[in-house]
């Protein structure tokens, strides 16, 4: 790993975005693949904040931080990503149900998703469910994500997924579930065609899904 992708790494874990900043733009002087900083920097970043989050090394205000770099770096690299991958292999819709206003997760894997060379379209967070619709009938993706990181919201999930099966437009979709509540028995039980256990799984999914 290069100094400077070790640098944007290790800012994003202190949460200094003004450093992930400063060395993502520097990565890319450098001529370094926006995709490998991607895969190399900021998402082992950001993993490395959740596993000291689990390991009580981290608070959640700690998180927050390392979240607020992570996005500062990937909204310097969102526009180079677009233009490596002028070819997509597939349309990637994702959001997060109503009730529910997490997003690093979701962030996460858009970050993985982008890198992988999908066209990934962010709804954001907290969307009612005739939204969700709405949209996907508006942006006719492959795949549709939809995140549920809470207990309570849950229930959400099944309405979505039941609406997408009466409005007419389940049989043309794929759709994949994840977030930290959510099983591949969950999955099974709403009729999700996948479940992404974490950022690297929902990629692998995605591509099974699309053929690729």
């Amino acid at each position: 790993m290069s100094d400077t992708l070790g640098k944007i790494k290790q800012a994003i874990v202190e949460g200094d975005d003004d450093i992930a900043v400063e060395q993502t733009e520097k990565s890319l002087q450098e001529g370094i693949n926006p995709v490998e900083v991607v895969k190399q920097a900021t998402v082992p970043g950001i993993e490395r904040a959740g596993e000291l989050w689990k390991d009580n090394v981290y608070f959640m205000p700690d998180v927050v931080l390392s979240a607020e770099a992570f996005k500062a770096a990937m909204k310097v690299l969102k526009p180079q990503l677009s233009q490596v991958r002028t070819d997509t292999i597939g349309r990637f819709v994702i959001g997060v149900v109503a009730g529910d206003m997490h997003d690093l997760g979701k962030s996460i894997v858009i970050a993985m998703l982008t890198g992988a060379g999908f066209e990934v379209i962010d709804l954001g967070v907290d969307i009612p469910t005739e939204t969700l619709i709405e949209r996907v009938k508006e942006l006719k993706p492959d795949i549709m994500g939809v995140g549920c990181y809470m207990t309570t919201t849950m229930l959400i999930l099944k309405n979505v997924m039941k609406a997408l099966k009466e409005s007419g437009v389940r049989d043309n979709l794929k759709v994949m579930i994840g977030g930290v509540p959510t099983t591949q028995q969950f999955a099974d039980e709403v009729g999700a065609d996948a479940w992404g256990k974490d950022a690297l799984d929902a990629v692998d999914k995605a591509r099974e899904l699309i053929g690729g």
